[in-house]
C-alpha cells in the first residue's frame, strides 16, 4: 500500500477522533452531557458542516454496533429471574406509554393537516425513544442499577420489540402493497421464534463451557475475540430473522449474566462499545440537513417542540398514573421525549412503500436528530434551574473518595446503626458509606461520619478502601441491591471477610449459596428474642426458655440445611426447589412438629 493510500485510509478516523476528543470534553467543563458533544462534533464536521464526510449513513450503520454492545452490557446485568420479575414493566408499562404516546403523536400529524397514514408513521416514529442517548444519560448519572433507571430501561426493551410489527404495518398501508399470504406471514414469525429459541439454547449449552475452555487456555486476546463473537453473532442472527439487532444481544447478555466470566466480559465489551457509541452520535450529528431545517424551520421547529412536550406529557401522565412519585415522572418524560434512531429505519421503509414523500422523509428526520440534541439541553436546563437546592445540599456532605479502614459498612439504615455501635465502642476503624442523603445528614447530627456513596458501584468500592478492609458488612435494605454487592465483592475482593443482612428465608438460602462468611436473619433472631420474653413474662422459666429456643433453632438449622442442599439438587438439572411451605402449630413450652418461620406467611 502506498504512502498516498494509507494517509487517506486513516484520514477518515483521525478527524472523528478529534472531533470527539476536542468536543467532548469542551461540552462536559460547561456541565452538559458528552452526548450532546458527539452530536454538536458531528454537525460540524458533516457534510453540512466542514464537510469533512458525506456519507453519515454508513457511518450510522456501523456504530449501530455501540447500541447493540450497550443492550448487551444492560443484559448481563439482568439474570432472567430478575427479568421475569420486571415483565410488569416492560409489557405492561410498556404498553400503556406506548399507547398513549402513539395516539398523541398521531393527532399532533393531524393537526397539521396530514393524512391519517403520514401522522402515524410520524408518530411510530417519534414514539421509539432513542436507546443509545437515554442510556447514555442514565450511565453518567448512574442511575441505571436504580429502580426508576430500570423501568426506564424495560419500557426501551419493550420499544426494542415493536420495531417488527411497526415495518409489518407501514407495509400494509402502503398504497400499492401486496398482501402477504398467511402462510408467509406464519412462515417468518416462525423463523423469528426459532431463531430465539436457537440463541437461547446456545446460550444455556454452549456459551458457558466455551468460555472455561478459554479461560483455561490463559489467552486474554481470544477471550475478548470470543465476547465479541458472542455479541456480534447474536445480533447477525436476530438481524438476518428480521428482528432488532439490539434485542439479539441483550438476549445474549441475558443468558451469560449467570456466567462467572460475566465481569470479564464486560470489561472486554466495553472499551468497543464506548468508541462506537460515539461514533453513532457523531453520525446522528452529521445526518442533520441544514439545508432541510433552513427551507422548512418554521414547520421543523415547532413540530420537535410540540412532539416533545405531547410526547412527555403522555409519559408523566403514564408515570403518575401507575403510582410513581412527580420528580420520577417528570425525569422520565424529560429523558424519553425525544424519537430515536429506530425512527430513521421505519422512515426510509415508508419512503420506499410510498407512505410518505422524500420531502417528508427529510422534514421528519430533522425534527428527530433536532429531539435528540435537544434532549440533553433540556436535561440540563431543568437540572440547572429547578434542582439547585439538591445540588447545594450536597455541598456539606462527605463523599466515599480515598478511604481506608479495617471494617467498610455498607448501608446505615436501623440495621446499621445499632450494629456499628459496637465496633465503635471497642475503637475499631470503620468506614460507613450510604447513598440516602437526609439519612447521612440526620447521622451527623448525633456524631456519626457518614460517606456518601453506592455501594454497588466498583468504583465506589475501590474508593470507600474495600481493597485493604479486612471485613465488609452489607446492612442494606433492598435484597437486589444486596445481591449486587454481595456478588461484586466475592469477585473483586475475595480475600477480604463478607458479612450480610439477609432480607428473608428466601434471601437466606440465596446467599447461602453465594459462600457469605456469615449472614443474619435480623427478623429471626429478634423474633426468637421477643418470644424468650414473652415465656419469662408468663412465667415460664429462664432456663426452659433457653431449651426451648435452643431446639427452635436446632430446628431452623435442620430445615435450612436441608432446603440449600434441595436447591443444589435441583438446579443441577435446571429447577428451581421451592419445597412446601409448611403450616405450623401455635408454639407452645410443649412445642413439636414443623416450625413455622418469620417469612412462610409471606410466601
Amino acid at each position: 500500500m502506498s504512502a498516498e493510500a494509507t494517509s487517506i485510509s486513516l484520514l477518515s478516523p483521525v478527524i472523528l477522533l478529534t472531533a470527539a476528543v476536542i468536543a467532548v470534553p469542551l461540552i462536559k467543563r460547561l456541565g452538559l452531557s458528552s452526548v450532546l458533544g458527539y452530536l454538536i462534533a458531528g454537525l460540524i464536521i458533516g457534510p453540512f458542516g466542514l464537510a469533512f464526510f458525506y456519507d453519515s449513513v454508513s457511518i450510522l450503520h456501523i456504530a449501530e454496533l455501540g447500541i447493540v454492545m450497550y443492550l448487551f452490557v444492560i443484559g448481563l446485568e439482568m439474570r432472567p429471574l430478575y427479568l421475569w420479575n420486571l415483565r410488569k414493566e416492560i409489557f405492561g408499562l410498556g404498553t400503556l406509554q406506548i399507547s398513549a404516546c402513539s395516539l398523541g403523536l398521531t393527532a399532533v400529524g393531524l393537526v397539521y393537516g396530514y393524512s391519517w397514514q403520514v401522522s402515524f408513521v410520524c408518530a411510530a416514529g417519534f414514539v421509539l425513544t432513542s436507546t443509545a442517548i437515554v442510556m447514555q444519560l442514565l450511565g453518567d448519572r448512574g442511575d441505571i442499577a436504580q429502580p426508576r433507571g430500570q423501568k426506564i430501561v424495560s419500557i426501551l426493551l419493550f420499544e426494542d420489540l415493536l420495531i417488527v410489527p411497526l415495518l409489518a404495518i407501514v407495509a400494509f398501508i402502503a398504497p400499492n402493497h401486496v398482501v402477504e399470504s398467511t402462510s408467509t406471514r406464519l412462515q417468518s414469525i416462525g423463523i423469528g421464534l426459532i431463531s430465539i429459541a436457537g440463541l437461547i439454547a446456545a446460550g444455556y449449552w454452549l456459551l458457558n463451557p466455551l468460555f472455561r475452555l478459554l479461560a483455561a487456555a490463559k489467552a486474554r486476546e481470544v477471550m475478548t475475540a470470543a465476547a465479541l463473537l458472542v455479541v456480534l453473532g447474536a445480533a447477525l442472527l436476530m438481524q438476518v430473522t428480521g428482528l432488532s439487532m439490539a434485542m439479539g444481544a441483550f438476549l445474549a447478555g441475558v443468558l451469560l449474566s449467570e456466567s462467572t466470566f460475566r465481569h470479564q466480559i464486560e470489561a472486554d465489551i466495553e472499551p468497543f462499545r464506548g468508541i462506537l457509541l460515539g461514533l453513532f452520535f457523531l453520525g446522528v450529528g452529521m445526518s442533520l440537513d441544514l439545508n432541510v431545517v433552513k427551507n422548512n424551520w418554521v414547520l421543523i421547529l415547532s413540530a420537535v417542540l410540540l412532539l416533545m412536550f405531547v410526547k412527555a406529557s403522555m409519559i408523566y401522565l403514564i408515570a403518575r398514573m401507575t403510582k410513581s412519585s412527580h420528580s420520577e415522572a417528570l425525569d422520565r418524560a424529560l429523558l424519553m421525549a425525544q424519537g430515536g434512531e429506530f425512527a430513521f429505519v421505519l422512515f426510509t421503509a415508508a419512503m420506499s412503500a410510498q407512505v410518505i414523500s422524500a420531502v417528508e422523509h427529510s422534514n421528519l428526520t430533522a425534527i428527530v436528530v433536532l429531539s435528540m440534541i435537544l434532549t440533553p439541553i433540556i436535561g440540563f436546563l431543568f437540572k440547572r434551574f429547578t434542582q439547585t437546592t439538591e445540588q447545594t445540599s450536597l455541598e456539606n456532605i462527605r463523599i466515599a473518595e480515598g478511604l481506608s479502614g479495617k471494617v467498610l459498612m455498607i448501608g446505615f439504615g436501623r440495621f446499621g446503626q445499632v450494629s456499628s455501635q459496637l465496633l465503635l465502642a471497642r475503637g475499631i476503624d470503620v468506614t460507613i458509606i450510604d447513598n440516602d442523603i437526609d439519612m447521612i445528614q440526620n447521622a451527623e447530627r448525633f456524631g456519626f461520619k457518614i460517606y456518601y456513596g453506592d455501594g454497588s458501584r466498583l468504583d465506589i468500592l475501590h474508593a470507600s478502601g474495600a481493597d485493604t478492609a479486612e471485613a465488609i458488612v452489607v446492612c442494606v435494605d433492598h435484597k437486589e441491591t444486596t445481591n449486587k454487592i454481595v456478588e461484586l465483592v466475592q469477585h473483586e475482593f475475595p480475600l477480604t471477610k463478607l458479612l450480610v443482612r439477609s432480607y428473608d428465608r428466601e434471601h437466606a438460602l440465596h446467599l447461602a449459596k453465594q459462600n457469605v462468611d456469615y449472614m443474619i436473619r435480623e427478623t429471626f433472631e429478634s423474633a426468637m428474642l421477643f418470644g424468650g420474653a414473652i415465656l419469662e413474662e408468663l412465667g415460664v422459666d429462664q432456663s426452659n426458655v433457653e431449651e426451648i429456643s435452643q431446639e427452635i433453632r436446632e430446628r431452623d438449622k435442620e430445615r435450612f440445611e436441608t432446603e440449600v442442599a434441595a436447591d443444589d439438587v435441583y438446579a443441577g438439572i435446571g429447577l428451581q426447589y421451592t419445597g412446601p411451605r409448611p403450616t405450623a402449630p401455635l408454639i407452645t413450652p410443649k412445642h413439636t412438629g414443623q416450625i413455622l418461620n418469620e417469612d412462610d406467611t409471606q410466601q
